[in-house]
């Protein structure tokens, strides 16, 4: 059984950085696909960031320039740079395995930007 655990998520000044991390076990890591989602209060679940097996990155125009995510196939983690926090990154965040049918989802890690 697969599982995901985020971690790197706090409080931070707007303009600030964060970096979230994703611990996979219990899966062939190297064989999903991966991506960050964000649920912010009164908001659907939003799509942050992904990346293929392939390293191939693709981005929320939201985040575009300012987020970067990336993949260790030899330690089964993905990560979430951030960079220029604004508020309305707000949320929490919920890291996503998916191969086919087969998707697995972290227990979220909150980033909260105050002004």
């Amino acid at each position: 059984q697969g599982q995901l655990v985020e971690s790197g998520g706090g409080l931070v000044q707007a303009g600030g950085s964060l970096r979230l991390s994703c611990a996979a076990s219990g899966i062939t890591f190297s064989r999903f696909f991966m991506g960050w989602y964000r649920v912010a209060p009164g908001k659907q679940r939003e799509l942050v960031a992904s990346i293929t097996l392939d390293n191939i990155p693709n981005y929320a125009d939201s985040v575009k320039g300012r987020f970067t995510i990336s993949r260790d196939n030899a330690k089964n983690m993905v990560y979430l740079q951030m960079n220029t926090l604004k508020p309305e990154d707000t949320a929490a965040y919920y890291c996503n395995a998916n191969f086919g049918p087969i998707k697995y989802w972290g227990q979220g890690t909150q980033v909260t930007v105050s002004s």
